[in-house]
């Protein structure tokens, strides 16, 4: 196994073990992706597998400005160009589901919408938005258990439009302190009922979704993304995280999922993932495991090589490489992505990274 075999991924062959990882780009104004959403993965589809941007469900889930969602006719009809435009270059896309929770502010937000989470607890620090620049997070307003049922089906309304718009699966974003993250994380999750309280009941939240999205879409459409250790929107480490991690991979395995995105921030200066517990979920899980978190070319050969995962993501090395799969194969030079574009809106840092021989 090396980076540039294929691999098998439920229905897919995918060409390559590298993929594309989801990154915020805040492109598309109105929470619509569009046509230079389109080219820009477009351009990235030498990828084994690309996963896109973190996308709401939910217009609760719409916290960053210009982010997209994927629960309006008009965002189905944007992601299908989207995902045209990937499969007219021989690529294949699965799109990130991201629920921002607590991580938002109501003038990010579209009318009606507002900022929910496990518990009333805001997050520090603040939110950038177009109208009033930083904001301090608000307190969020706790969900109800009909707020959570209603977020299933949100979860499941979001996975049937990707699919009806053409893209190959969805992934599941319970890391980096989003909703999903928010539950399992007694840091954000003070609850004392069934969705609280207990390994298993922070667990129940993302199960429960992770489920009932397999069941409307099929299991070998959908993957979910985990960043044990990770530190990320004010989320910390706690004592219970192995067992915790180790039975919710377990689970998630019993679901049959089609992979197991775990995510390393260590090279952002997380903690880094330790070894016996990213080990227990691996074992645990089964299957297809997705490896990410600053890697290069030789780490992730090595890693292949030694058994830990089955594909690598990369992430800002994308951004300014739209055709990093053969700059890796042929040892080219990487171009340096433009930090003040990650964010901003238009083509500057966005469309106008140009291939090698393009």
């Amino acid at each position: 196994m090396n980076l540039f075999s294929p691999c098998t991924l439920g229905p897919l062959t995918l060409p390559n073990r590298i993929v594309m990882s989801p990154m915020t780009r805040n492109r598309s104004p109105g929470n619509v992706p569009g046509p230079i959403v389109a080219t820009y993965y477009a351009q990235r589809a030498g990828a084994g597998l690309i996963v896109t941007e973190g996308t709401s469900p939910s217009p609760n889930g719409l916290g960053y400005p210009r982010i997209p969602g994927v629960f309006s006719r008009e965002q189905v009809k944007g992601w299908k160009a989207v995902a045209d435009a990937v499969h007219g270059k021989g690529g294949r896309i699965f799109l990130q589901m991201m629920h921002t929770g607590r991580i938002g502010h109501p003038l990010n937000l579209p009318k009606g919408a507002e900022v929910v989470a496990p518990s009333a607890v805001a997050a520090a620090g603040q939110m950038y938005t177009d109208a009033k620049g930083p904001q301090p997070h608000p307190v969020p307003r706790a969900m109800t258990e009909a707020d959570i049922r209603k977020a299933v089906e949100e979860f499941v309304t979001g996975a049937r439009n990707a699919r009806e718009a053409g893209l190959d699966g969805v992934e599941l974003h319970s890391a980096n302190g989003y909703l999903l993250e928010q539950f399992l994380n007694p840091g954000s999750n003070r609850r004392t009922d069934g969705y609280g309280g207990s390994i298993e009941g922070r667990c129940r939240f993302v199960l429960e979704v992770a489920a009932a999205v397999a069941k409307a879409v099929g299991k070998d459409r959908v993957g979910i993304r985990l960043s044990p250790y990770g530190v990320f929107n004010d989320i910390a480490p706690f004592p219970e995280v192995e067992p915790q991690y180790e039975l919710l991979a377990k689970r998630l395995g019993e679901l049959g999922l089609v992979y197991l995105h775990v995510v390393d921030h260590s090279a952002m200066g997380a903690p880094k993932p330790e070894e016996s517990t990213v080990t227990k979920m691996r074992t645990a899980f089964k299957g297809t495991i997705v490896l990410s978190g600053g890697y290069d070319k030789e780490r992730a050969e090595r890693d292949l090589a030694a058994g830990r995962g089955h594909l690598v993501a990369f992430g800002r090395p994308f951004i300014a490489n739209p055709d990093l799969p053969e700059r890796l194969r042929t040892g080219a030079k990487l171009a340096a992505p433009d930090m003040n574009t990650f964010y901003t809106p238009g083509e500057k840092g966005y469309t106008d990274y140009p291939a090698l021989n393009g």
